[in-house]
């Protein structure tokens, strides 16, 4: 299907010029999402996404000046020749800037809602989540959703996420488009998540399209950013809960206008509740609260000097609970890795995405008086999506495949261990249209 669709999206490539290309800060080399780009005293222009990528398509031949105008940087002015048949591709830096005004209003919710259907859609960034009054110092995603309505944090062991009733094992959460299978901890006031490198976050309710299947209850689709691009730099932080540290910088350095650059980011947190919780919370539990968790997560990008790129990331999260209420001991582990990619091909209008990614998460409860019981759930899914660029308009398809192993076991009153073990594969074609007044998927 990918290899019929392709000739025909080159054969129907306007006679027009077309400008695309990626918007990135010049400090950090980290794309600016969600910017206007556009060309001056025209109505041809277009929004970055998630990459800092943008397209205007459909232009005629001419010289316009192209603008790129976000809060808080200097506006970007360059002028360019457009051609008919012809594809600029341009890499945009913007300088940080800041003025004194006086009060302005700014929204972008009407424009949206004419372009964009977003039924039960809550965008995050970081600088939301640490405007939140944060438990234990420490601003994390966890307790931002705890404030959205019909979302309801409670369990046997916390970090159990109801939204709109549905049951936890009904939210979908991918991280860089790998799914994960808990991201929450057992005491319900933290996620897996480090806040310093979340890029964004999609938390969906409902009206979820296509692009997003195998669960009925809700999405969280999460982006991290890419480590700094220019220079090394890193953050320590400490609270009564626990310990972070991040550290990133350039593999190569991004120079504006020259060839690829490459970056990594680590980032490392630990909580030592059960210790600190003997000296500042010995008014709940004198012998101490019985939290501990790691978290580690890593990513080296690769970007190419038209834009493309590609990321490999991989993650190590454990929980553990000892001695719950003294009677039991509860911990689970979660692993995983993978990449994807981002490619921009040379003489079409086309944005390609592909991912492939495996994890695993395995969960025990070890009693006194019983045998431990093991759940386990481990599984791989990877995608490839096409995105076509016309005028105003979107056209975006593509395929994924998933597949995953669950295993059970547990011992019964006499000692017979029982274990139920099943695996499953899922197959999927997506298939959107976007416009400014439409947007409809068939799954």
């Amino acid at each position: 299907m990918i290899l019929l669709f392709f000739p025909i999206f080159s054969h129907l490539q306007a006679q027009n010029g077309i400008i695309r290309g990626f918007v990135y800060e010049k400090e950090t080399g980290e794309p600016v999402i969600y910017t206007n780009v556009y060309l001056y005293k025209t109505s041809y222009g277009a929004a970055t996404d998630v990459n800092g990528y943008f397209a205007i398509t459909k232009i005629p031949e001419g010289t316009y000046t192209l603008l790129v105008t976000y809060l808080g940087f200097d506006t970007l002015r360059m002028e360019v020749n457009v051609r008919e048949n012809e594809i600029i591709t341009k890499q945009l830096y913007l300088e940080k800037a800041s003025y004194m005004l006086e009060q302005v209003q700014v929204s972008a919710e009407r424009e949206e809602a004419r372009t964009e259907t977003r039924t039960s859609v809550v965008k995050i960034t970081p600088k939301q989540i640490k405007q939140l009054p944060a438990i234990g110092g420490q601003p994390d995603l966890a307790q931002y959703l705890q404030v959205l309505p019909g979302v309801v944090f409670t369990g046997d062991q916390g970090g159990q996420l109801y939204i709109r009733g549905g049951s936890p094992i009904q939210n979908k959460v991918l991280l860089d488009g790998m799914i994960i299978y808990n991201p929450f901890h057992s005491i319900g006031l933290f996620s897996v998540f480090d806040t310093d490198i979340l890029r964004n976050a999609d938390v969906y309710t409902g009206g979820y399209d296509a692009e997003y299947g195998g669960r009925i209850s809700s999405v969280m689709d999460i982006t991290t950013r890419d480590g700094n691009k220019t220079r090394f730099s890193g953050k320590v932080g400490a609270s009564t809960f626990g310990a972070n540290v991040m550290i990133e910088g350039p593999i190569k350095k991004q120079k504006e206008g020259i060839g690829g650059s490459s970056s990594f980011i680590l980032t490392a947190k630990n909580s030592y509740l059960e210790q600190s919780s003997k000296i500042f919370y010995e008014y709940i539990d004198e012998d101490g609260l019985p939290f501990n968790y790691t978290d580690i997560y890593g990513k080296i990008s690769l970007l190419a000097s038209n834009g493309s790129k590609v990321n490999f990331y991989g993650f190590s999260y454990n929980d553990q609970v000892n001695q719950y209420q003294a009677i039991a001991d509860y911990h689970w582990e979660s692993f995983g890795g993978g990449t994807n990619f981002l490619i921009i091909p040379g003489k079409t209008p086309v944005l390609i995405e592909g991912r492939l990614a495996y994890s695993q998460y395995k969960i025990s409860l070890e009693e006194e008086v019983n045998p431990p019981r093991t759940s386990s759930i481990n599984g791989f899914n990877m995608g490839f999506d096409f995105t076509y660029f016309i005028g105003k308009d979107e056209i975006k398809y593509g395929v994924e495949i998933l597949g995953f192993t669950t295993d059970f076991v547990f011992s019964n009153s006499v000692g017979l261990e029982i274990q139920q073990k099943e695996n499953t594969t899922e197959k999927s074609i997506l298939k959107s249209l976007f416009s400014p007044l439409i947007k409809k998927g068939v799954f």
